[in-house]
This record gives C-alpha cells, sequence and structure tokens, in this order.
C-alpha cells in the first residue's frame, strides 16, 4: 500500500507513483521482488531484505540516489526482538518493508506514523524520523517499569526473600538491558548516517530532526546503562546476602560444636578402662556424669549469650 501526501492523503498502486509527490509505502518482501526495478533499487539490497541478521547490528547503505537500511525491533515491553523491516529512502519516497513481523508491530508502527502525519509543512525528513520516533514510543515508560522491578527486588534482598532462583531473574535481566542496549545502539548508528546525508536526499535545513531523535535515543540507552549498572549493584548485594547467610550457618555449627565438645572431654574421659575410677562403681555415678554435662552445657550457653556470639 502506497500513500501520497498532496492536498489530502491519497492511496494510490504502485503503478500510479508520482516521483514529485512526497509518498508513504509499505510493503511485503515478495511485493518489493516485483517493483524494485520500477523504483530504481539494487537486487543486492532486496537479497539483504531476505538474509537474518543479528539484533546487535544494522544495516545501512548509501547509493546515489537512495539510502536502504534495515533495522530488527526490539519491544522494550517485554525485551524482544521479534519483527524486523527494511527502508528505502529517496527523494519524496519513503518505503517500509516488512522483513518479519509476528507481532504485527511494524504495521502497527506505519499505520500509527500515518494516522498522525497531516499534509501541511510534511516533509521527507520529518516522515522518517516520524517512523524511527515510532520504534521507540513507550520506551521510557517500559524502562521505568523495569527500574521498579529493580527496585522491588532489592527490597526482596534487603528483607531476606530471596529464592534460589534469584540468581537467573538477575541473570535474565541482564541480558534484556543488553539486547535492548544493542537495539538503541542501531537507531543510533541508522540516525547519524542519515543525518550525513552523503548522497544529499535530505534538505540540509531539515537535518536537525534526526539530532533530536539521535538524543532522544542515546537518553534511552543511557538509561538502560543505568538499570545494567543498578543490576550488577543488585547481583553484588545478593553475592552479600549470601556470604552473610553461610557465616551465619557457619557460626551457629561452630557454637553448637564448641558447647559440646566439653561432653565429648567427659565421654573421652570416662570412657578409660582404668580400675580405679571412684565413679564407675559409686551408686550415683550415672546420674553425677548425666548432670555434669548438662551443667557444662548450659554455662557455655549462658556465657555465649552473654557474649552475644548469637
Amino acid at each position: 500500500m502506497f500513500y501520497q501526501f498532496d492536498d489530502d492523503v491519497v492511496s494510490v498502486s504502485a503503478d500510479d507513483l508520482n516521483s514529485n509527490i512526497l509518498t508513504l509505502g509499505y510493503i511485503s518482501v515478495s511485493e518489493l521482488e516485483n517493483i524494485y526495478r520500477n523504483l530504481d533499487f539494487s537486487m543486492q539490497t532486496v537479497e539483504k531484505c531476505k538474509e537474518k541478521s543479528s539484533f546487535f547490528s544494522s544495516d545501512i547503505e548509501v547509493y546515489d540516489s537512495y539510502c536502504f537500511v534495515k533495522v530488527n525491533v526490539v519491544n522494550a515491553d517485554k525485551i524482544k526482538g521479534d519483527s524486523c523491516f527494511a527502508l528505502y529512502i529517496k527523494k519524496n519516497l519513503l518505503l517500509a518493508v516488512n522483513v518479519s513481523d509476528s507481532s504485527c508491530s511494524n504495521r502497527d508502527i506505519f499505520l500509527k506514523v500515518l494516522s498522525k502525519i497531516s499534509c501541511e509543512n510534511i516533509t521527507l525528513e520529518k516522515l522518517v524520523c516520524s517512523f524511527f520516533e515510532g520504534l521507540i514510543a513507550g520506551d521510557n515508560k517500559a524502562l521505568e517499569n523495569a527500574e521498579l522491578e529493580i527496585n522491588s527486588l532489592e527490597e526482596t534482598v534487603l528483607k531476606n526473600k530471596a529464592d534460589r532462583n534469584f540468581n537467573m531473574k538477575l541473570l535474565n535481566m541482564k541480558k534484556e538491558l543488553l539486547f535492548l542496549r544493542g537495539y538503541y545502539e542501531q537507531l543510533i548508528d541508522v540516525s547519524e548516517a542519515l543525518r550525513e546525508n552523503k548522497n544529499e536526499i535530505f534538505d540540509k535545513d531539515s537535518l536537525k530532526v534526526f539530532q533530536i531523535f539521535t538524543d532522544k535515543t542515546v537518553r534511552l540507552k543511557e538509561n538502560v546503562d543505568l538499570l545494567r549498572d543498578s543490576v550488577v549493584h543488585l547481583w553484588d548485594a545478593y553475592q552479600a546476602y549470601l556470604d552473610m547467610r553461610l557465616n551465619h550457618t557457619m557460626k551457629i555449627f561452630t557454637l553448637v560444636t564448641t558447647i559440646f565438645f566439653p561432653m565429648t572431654v567427659i565421654v573421652g574421659w570416662y570412657g578409660m578402662n582404668f580400675e580405679f575410677m571412684p565413679e564407675l562403681h559409686w551408686r550415683y555415678g550415672y546420674l553425677y556424669v548425666v548432670i555434669l554435662c548438662a551443667v557444662v552445657v548450659l554455662c557455655l550457653y549462658f556465657w555465649f549469650k552473654k557474649k552475644k556470639w548469637f
């Protein structure tokens, strides 16, 4: 589907495109294969649309008459990359190609951009930036929710309520934030490359809109870096909590061993088979040893209690 911005937004077919009128298009890869020659696009870029690319890198190529951009989209709410799109940008044309879109996020972004654009004062630069800003819309809220989640995990550690899966939660969160950081770096690289305007398809006086988008994305990336630092600090706090709990357990074992060690001495003492040991033939010898052991244990217990060792 193609939309041209003249006096009004008009839907046109690929055969009726007017190169003198600003046009926004959204097509599939199969549709691109049918019309790329008419639009003077390279077959190499069409093949790149079919290739699977890494989420930590973006493809951007500058030709004499157009720019080709391929970006993997990451949903900041779910920290999940499930869609990819390609952009062809030339004079009076922004063509979005839906490479993969299992959640229909690319289509939703396109329709949202289309609904917000008016024909008054619309330019190619504003159209491109509107599409990119649709990719990061709502990300600030998602990062705020991530910060609240980290604060909740910190409270869990302080209240000694962390479960055995706590470390996996932190590891997954760290991976997700790294994933999101790579996504923002993609967008920053693309925006800066377009701002260079090597093929001069943009109006030099309007290039500041790309700088505005770059600044927004840089702030998002910095927020992600702060969240990653918070996760690292939380990981250190959790490890300190585990060490403290282990030290407490070892302290209990040490105190129990210390308290009952005199009983071992007493048992060893009376376990010697000497012939002349008065207690062996004493009527109350057994009771005496029991009371002796109880007195020693109680004395050590109250002494440790007084020293506040437990």
